[in-house]
């Protein structure tokens, strides 16, 4: 039975919201961030009322962010209080064990730290603030606004483009120079090794 989501107009403190994963690319918080300073107040407003959070109600009536992690970290530390959220799922009832478990098998959750190792359903942090940060998460996003593959609806695809190009471009080289390592990342995901992955771009025979 599909979830229907709800729109709350009552605001949700930013500082209640629960991860559903361990890392953010700090990278793409911080760039976000700069676009939210050169918004006017107005437009920020506006802005907010069109970018509604998707949450899942979960035990004692928390709200476990399932998108939007970045943003919300961004807005959280650009002194953001307040955002919009609609829920998906109403999971209250659940025991916590059993929420993560319906999480993580609806997809909803992406409990892998920052060496794109799988962790305990307990490492992840209880706010937004706890994120840690990943930079092949932020090369993923570089990669997908400059072309290099399509934004996809799946959950935290990113994250998978993200452990694709851990596996092939070293972490020093990453840390040395990004734009190197974008313009690297650009050229492997067009290879056929990445047609596995969500919003794949790449040309047969690549």
């Amino acid at each position: 039975m599909p979830y229907v989501r709800e729109p709350r107009l009552k605001p949700v403190p930013i500082e209640s919201l629960r991860p559903t994963q361990i890392t953010a690319g700090f990278r793409e918080v911080e760039a976000m961030r700069a676009r939210w300073r050169k918004r006017s107040a107005r437009k920020d407003k506006e802005f907010l009322r069109g970018h509604l959070v998707p949450v899942v109600l979960g035990p004692k009536g928390r709200h476990y962010v399932i998108d939007h992690h970045h943003l919300c970290l961004a807005l959280e530390r650009e002194k953001q209080k307040f955002v919009l959220v609609t829920v998906v799922a109403d999971l209250s009832r659940l025991t916590r064990d059993a929420f993560f478990v319906f999480l993580d098998n609806r997809g909803w959750m992406h409990p892998f730290d920052e060496t794109g190792k799988r962790r305990a359903y307990s490492d992840i942090p209880k706010t937004l603030a706890g994120l840690k940060d990943d930079p092949y998460r932020s090369l993923a996003g570089a990669v997908r606004r400059e072309g290099g593959y399509a934004k996809d609806t799946e959950p935290f695809s990113e994250f998978l483009w993200a452990d694709y190009f851990r596996r092939r471009i070293k972490a020093a080289v990453l840390q040395k120079d990004f734009d190197d390592a974008v313009r690297a990342a650009l050229g492997l995901a067009r290879k056929n090794d990445a047609a596995y992955l969500p919003g794949w771009c790449g040309a047969s025979g690549s």
